[in-house]
Order: C-alpha cells, then sequence, then structure tokens
C-alpha cells in the first residue's frame, strides 16, 4: 500500500524568501509555495523565480513540496506554470478548478513539456462551479496522463462566491466537504481540507480538524507554522488505533481464518471491510514514522 501522509499541508509566501529558508524546519508533511493569493500582484515574477529557485535546490528532507501557480487566465499564469514545469515539484497545484478541462488541458501542458510524472496536479476546489462538477474534476484522475493526485477545498472562498455565513460549526461548509470527499474517493485522489483563520486559537483549529478527520480528509491545509502540529496529532492514528488494527491484521492472518469473511476479536465481530481500513491505518502510521525519522 502506497502511501504518503498529508496530515499538514502548509502555504508559505513565494515573496518571503525567508519564509521558504525556514520551511526546512517545519515539520509540515506538505508545503504549498503560492505564487497565487499570498503574493501582491507587483511581486509575483520575483516570487516565481524564487520559488523555482527554492525547489530546484531542494533541501527540505522528505518534506512534499509543491508550487501553486496563478490561473492561466490571468497575466501570470501560464508564466507560472512553465517556470513549475522546469522546476518539478512534487506537484503543482492548479487554483480556481471549475471543470474537468482545467485539469486536462494542465496535463498536456506538462506532457509537452517533458515533465516527469514524478511531478502531480492538485486541484483547488474554491468556486461553486468546482462543487457542481467535482465528480467529474476528480474522474480525470483515472486518466493517468492527467496526473490528477490531490484535491484540495478553497473553504474561504466558496463562502465568499456562495454568500453563505462562516460559523463555527461550519454548518453551510460540510455539504461542500463532504461532496469533495465521496468525489476524490470514488476515483482514488486524496482530499484536503481548507484553512482555519485563526492561528492563534489551537482549541478551534483542533476541533475544525477533528470534524474533518471524521467527514474523512487525509489533512488540512495550513496558514501558519504553529498550526503543523496540532494537526500532526489529530490526523495521526493514535496507538490505540494502530494496536486495535495490527490485531485486526494478526488475527485475518492465521491460517484458519483465510477465507473467513467474519471474525471476532476480543469479543467484537470483525468482517474483510475492517482488515482493508485496518492495514491504511497501519500503513499510514508506518508513512508517518519514516517520515518523521527523515526529517
Amino acid at each position: 500500500m502506497n502511501i504518503r501522509p498529508r496530515r499538514s499541508v502548509l502555504y508559505m509566501p513565494g515573496s518571503n524568501e525567508r519564509a521558504l529558508n525556514k520551511a526546512k524546519s517545519i515539520p509540515a508533511d506538505t508545503l504549498i509555495f503560492d505564487l497565487e493569493d499570498a503574493v501582491a500582484p507587483d511581486a509575483k515574477p520575483k516570487a516565481r523565480d524564487m520559488v523555482c529557485t527554492a525547489v530546484k535546490e531542494g533541501g527540505y528532507g522528505a518534506r512534499e513540496v509543491v508550487i501553486r501557480v496563478n490561473s492561466l487566465d490571468t497575466a501570470w499564469g501560464t508564466d507560472d506554470l512553465l517556470a513549475a514545469c522546469e522546476a518539478q515539484p512534487d506537484a503543482i497545484l492548479v487554483p480556481k478548478v471549475s471543470n474537468a478541462g482545467d485539469i486536462t488541458s494542465t496535463g498536456k501542458i506538462l506532457k509537452s513539456r517533458h515533465v516527469p510524472q514524478t511531478t502531480r496536479l492538485w486541484a483547488m476546489m474554491e468556486t461553486p462551479m468546482s462543487m457542481i462538477n467535482a465528480r467529474e474534476i476528480a474522474a480525470t484522475g483515472h486518466d493517468k496522463e492527467n496526473r490528477l493526485e490531490c484535491l484540495v477545498l478553497g473553504t474561504n472562498d466558496l463562502l465568499k462566491e456562495s454568500r453563505a455565513r462562516a460559523n463555527a460549526n461550519r454548518m453551510a461548509v460540510v455539504p461542500w466537504l463532504t461532496m469533495t470527499i465521496v468525489a476524490a474517493r470514488a476515483y482514488g485522489l486524496d482530499v484536503l481540507d481548507g484553512v482555519y483563520n485563526d492561528f492563534r486559537d489551537e482549541q478551534g483549529l483542533r476541533e475544525e480538524c477533528e470534524q474533518g478527520r471524521t467527514l474523512g480528509m487525509d489533512g488540512k491545509t495550513l496558514i501558519h507554522p504553529s498550526q503543523v502540529a496540532p494537526t500532526n496529532e489529530v490526523f495521526s492514528p493514535n496507538p490505540e488505533e494502530v494496536a486495535w488494527a495490527r490485531k485486526i491484521i494478526d488475527v485475518f492472518s492465521q491460517p484458519e481464518n483465510e477465507k473467513v469473511g467474519v471474525i471476532t476479536v476480543d469479543g467484537r465481530m470483525v468482517e474483510r471491510l475492517h482488515l482493508v481500513m485496518a492495514e491504511r491505518t497501519v500503513a499510514i502510521a508506518d508513512a508517518i514514522a519514516q517520515f518523521e525519522a527523515r526529517n
């Protein structure tokens, strides 16, 4: 089972050279070097150069490195994408994805530039149209040429576009989250929750992380390094979960249970679907341990 932890996914402003260097020591699973929202228009060309240089030089350990480019319909989008193709990060995050064509056309550009398949595409789901077309967007992931690997919720933009109210329980947001999760899972993609804006409110962040994990998110996008540790904690399987998962795997591995569909473990009925869930729990726990050992 090939799994990469994406518990904490930290946006870093591409125009801040100090932040790009500091990112080398932040224990986030993934770093998104942002050329879009976090960069003022007059700073975008310089930010592009700094980000691509940083990606080429490396030094980020086992952390996944992603570049968020500007939309292709902006003055900076084409140059951003071509520069990102040359830098070859782990992934390129496409903003404002509204339909499947946004992914297929970007995939074709990467292919035309002979970018290795190791550079994947991520899609920002941040418009009403992206919600309407979530299934079609996710379905592009079935074609390897499109490289789509992950959907990222842009909850702030969705709130703005929908005119919904932002409140503590995210009543307006949950339907968008679940729509995107179901679409992602149907086509084997990862999915990441939107940001929590008050980086000084750790308790609020934890509650939102717990909600996201309960819904099925793989992790959460973040805006501040202080949010990394609590997010990693919530999205990591705890020792009890891992121990229970290992016990299920162990019991099913016994010869007498090789072809059995249902077994009893510590007085609880366990089906083979629970075995699949247990195998993923152990795989993500092992992947986290390997990741942390390399950083």
